[in-house]
């Protein structure tokens, strides 16, 4: 790809199109240096401001990080692979790990996560997915997870009140068998989930729990659980960083009766 003075698209739009389509191509590997502005410049004869605001189109698709004064690098990314149906995974898995660390341990990454659990008025969308009343409470189980040291998503999970109380789920600890299980023992357990999807720009506080950075879309993944009765008892909330995340769902269908 090539620039052209004469072209419909300004000159810094032009030169953020030739490095994007070298990232695209593998032409620029991930982590690699790009030239410097300096470089730019005399390569397509133009101002330091028109470099500038190319790289700056480039950082806020979150292609490229500026880490100065080194210079401009191609974004290291290695996905996480988000697989909501994995949830109904038998577990447990070790007597030491949730589902979370376990998995990622085996593919040789680092991960861990910071847990908080608070009791609170439920933000709106959750209290209409639980069916409560107004002035009823939520224990909320926040998460973040990072793997090899990155903030990669955060999981929050809201519990009526009301059936949580007392329970494993109020401990700021990973509860190795899950809480599927723990709401089971207490006599609710899921036999259904609801899962939605949203895409959208992050909220400031999505932004300061995942460390994102200018133009990072993030995606909403919302679980509700219910039980045999049609009893809505868990909310799952999960946000994912668009620039580091896979989401892969499986789905299985039967043959058509043959006809006779």
């Amino acid at each position: 790809m090539t620039v052209n003075r004469l072209g419909r698209n300004p000159m810094y739009q032009q030169i953020a199109d030739v490095i994007r389509g070298q990232i695209d191509t593998g032409q620029l590997a991930s982590g690699a240096k790009l030239p410097t502005e300096a470089e730019l410049r005399d390569q397509y004869g133009v101002s330091r401001e028109t470099v500038r605001k190319a790289l700056g189109l480039l950082v806020n698709e979150g292609l490229v990080v500026s880490a100065r004064p080194q210079g401009h690098f191609v974004r290291q990314r290695q996905p996480m692979v988000f697989r909501p149906q994995a949830e109904f995974r038998k577990r447990p898995y070790t007597p030491e790990m949730d589902a979370f660390v376990t998995e990622y341990s085996a593919e040789g990454r680092e991960p861990r996560q910071e847990i908080e659990v608070a009791i609170v008025e439920p933000p709106a969308d959750v209290a209409k997915r639980l069916r409560l009343k107004a002035g009823d409470l939520v224990a909320v189980r926040r998460r973040i997870r990072y793997l090899d040291g990155e903030p990669f998503n955060t999981n929050d999970s809201y519990f009526p009140l009301s059936i949580v109380r007392d329970s494993e789920i109020m401990r700021p600890e990973n509860i190795t068998r899950g809480a599927n299980e723990v709401l089971s023992d207490l006599g609710f357990r899921q036999v259904r989930a609801l899962d939605e999807l949203y895409v959208r720009m992050p909220v400031p506080d999505e932004v300061h729990r995942l460390d994102l950075g200018p133009g990072s879309p993030v995606a909403i993944h919302m679980t509700t659980g219910f039980t045999t009765d049609g009893k809505p008892v868990r909310v799952a909330v999960t946000t994912l960083p668009g620039d580091r995340h896979v989401v892969s769902y499986e789905r299985r269908w039967e043959a058509p009766d043959e006809e006779a």
